[in-house]
């Protein structure tokens, strides 16, 4: 037996099956057969990985690109952090908007490359965290499982919470252009609002997933719709107001109080990074789909490169449209972005269309933004409790026996995003959450393609998507860049800023470390031993293989 088939446990009995059995009661033969199911294959394949299946895989492969995709919700997203590549060069801001979005977008396809080629190979709601347990060294394996479950977990909650925090800055700015700026709902009310967002979302994320994986495909259609609306609205009904092709793409200026002008114009990378979160749900939910080893992979290549290509013709739309970036600043507006809609299509048309935008933000929430990205979030806690991983983790890995979903799990994500929601009584709410956020997600992200062009060189056996040689190259850029951009979303968007406009994203990443190393120096060292197999004869020799869709081998590493 190779390290890589290893037990990843000793304790192999809570609530076992055996690996042998699930082919046989599957409808899946040895290698000697042939394959009954897609969907029984995809259990053979989850009980070598160490799993038994517990979810009713009712994800096609169209709705799990749907459901990644929509995810990151590219109209709502760009709308909600609009702000950032306007400050980062505030007389010009075009600079910021067209490359400050463009130039991050080619970094993140390399660590999209790199998870889909583990997602490929090994699709189980665990996803980032048993990737990493998988690949590191055998001593050090419940080590760097540890670690990237709680910055996964700190990213997904966070996340969570700013992205129906934007949700209800957006319901607060059709409110004040609806009353023609008579009412402005203050931090308190915006507050009020979040909490009822999140409480909508945790009952659509405890719904069954038949239901969750339909509603993909209507917000896949609202969100293309509305991007593409928004595009052609802002070109062409800007007129004359459109400044000159060489102001759009080339005009910059420093007024950010950092001396540094490179500098100002990287702080335009929060945007984009924010946006390009949540892909990894394609993995987190393969325990729920078709085809997974496929599907999985698919879902995060298609979404990443969708959502960078329509967010860029966006903001090169967005940037033709802006005469005037002081403009957009200076509003009493929540969000830029709405401002400049009703600046080119006036009251009704940036109603007509903002409305478009909220439904598109409250989806991403259901899947990982919202209602998603609940769904997502409390997939993760699923897993990380499943393998006693969190307090109260008896609670928290527990399945709704009528929806066969993580209900309690939701929950606890709704919960805990509503205190994270404090910060909206700060002036830097957004920027330190999504800091928060992006910082706990892609150090989840980086730390398995950290261990697979390291220790986990020889230890990978891909599936159906594989980078072939290619992995090397592209898994240290995906790395360097990740390490590159945590820095760089810790500081502030000014220099010397007060207290109420310093980014606290540090004070909530640092705040998760020091407890997760805290239990872990204290406790869980002595218990946490990483993923925990229910699957008897998990790591065994048994050749159990699925020709379906793929085509080849099914095996763990």
């Amino acid at each position: 037996m190779s390290e890589a088939e290893k037990p990843l446990s000793k304790d192999s009995s809570r609530g076992s099956i055996d690996v042998n059995a699930v082919a046989v009661s599957s409808g899946v033969r040895t290698s000697e057969g042939g394959v009954q199911s897609l969907r029984h294959a995809d259990d053979v394949l989850l009980a070598k990985l160490g799993y038994k299946s517990e979810f009713r895989r009712e994800f096609s492969r169209l709705e799990t690109v749907a459901f990644a995709f929509s995810i990151m919700g590219v109209i709502a997203s760009v709308s909600s952090t609009f702000s950032f590549p306007l400050v980062s060069d505030k007389i010009g801001g075009h600079v910021g908007m067209v490359f400050g979005w463009l130039i991050p977008c080619l970094f993140v396809m390399t660590v999209a490359a790199s998870m889909a080629e583990l997602a490929s190979a090994m699709p189980t709601s665990a996803g980032l965290y048993y990737f990493s347990a998988k690949l590191a060294p055998e001593r050090y394996s419940a080590l760097a499982s540890w670690v990237t479950g709680w910055a996964n977990i700190t990213g997904q909650v966070t996340l969570v919470c700013s992205i129906d925090y934007t949700c209800a800055q957006m319901i607060t700015t059709a409110i004040a252009v609806g009353s023609n700026g008579s009412v402005n709902l203050g931090s308190g009310p915006t507050y009020g609002i979040l909490l009822a967002i999140l409480f909508a979302h945790g009952i659509v994320c405890s719904a069954a997933t038949n239901v969750l994986a339909r509603l993909n495909l209507f917000y896949v259609i609202v969100n293309v719709g509305a991007t593409i609306a928004a595009i052609i609205s802002l070109y062409v009904c800007s007129g004359d107001r459109k400044v000159s092709t060489h102001t759009a793409f080339t005009d910059f200026e420093n007024n950010t109080g950092w001396s540094n002008n490179g500098w100002a114009f990287l702080l335009a990378f929060t945007a984009p990074m924010w946006t390009l979160t949540g892909y990894d749900s394609a993995a987190h939910i393969s325990e729920e789909t078709a085809g997974a080893a496929k599907a999985a992979p698919i879902a995060i290549l298609i979404s990443v490169a969708a959502t960078s290509s329509l967010g860029w013709l966006l903001l090169i739309a967005a940037s033709f449209a802006t005469s005037s970036v002081d403009d957009l600043l200076s509003t009493d507006l929540p969000l830029p972005m709405g401002q400049l809609f009703l600046n080119v299509l006036g009251k009704h048309g940036m109603l007509a269309l903002w409305s478009f935008i909220i439904v598109v933000q409250l989806g991403m929430s259901s899947s990982s933004r919202g209602p998603r990205r609940g769904v997502d979030a409390s997939r993760v806690v699923f897993a990380f409790a499943r393998d006693s991983a969190l307090p109260g983790s008896r609670w928290w890995k527990k399945l709704n026996r009528h929806t066969q979903t993580p209900v309690n799990a939701a929950w606890l994500v709704m919960v805990l995003a509503g205190i994270c929601g404090t910060l909206g009584f700060s002036a830097t709410a957004l920027s330190s959450l999504a800091g928060a956020s992006v910082i706990g997600l892609y150090t989840s992200y980086s730390a398995p393609i950290f261990l697979r062009i390291t220790s986990g060189r020889n230890k990978l056996k891909p599936g159906p998507f594989s980078l072939g040689k290619w992995y090397m190259p592209i898994g240290i850029i995906a790395v360097a860049w990740v390490q590159f951009v945590t820095v760089l979303l810790l500081f502030p968007g000014e220099s010397n800023p007060p207290p109420d406009e310093m980014n606290y994203a540090v004070v909530l990443v640092g705040a998760v470390f020091i407890f997760a190393s805290a239990s872990w120096i204290l406790s869980a060292h002595k218990w946490f031993t990483g993923p925990l197999p229910n699957v008897d004869g998990y790591g065994s020799n048994t050749d159990i293989s699925a020709d379906g869709d793929g085509g080849k081998e099914v095996e763990s590493m």
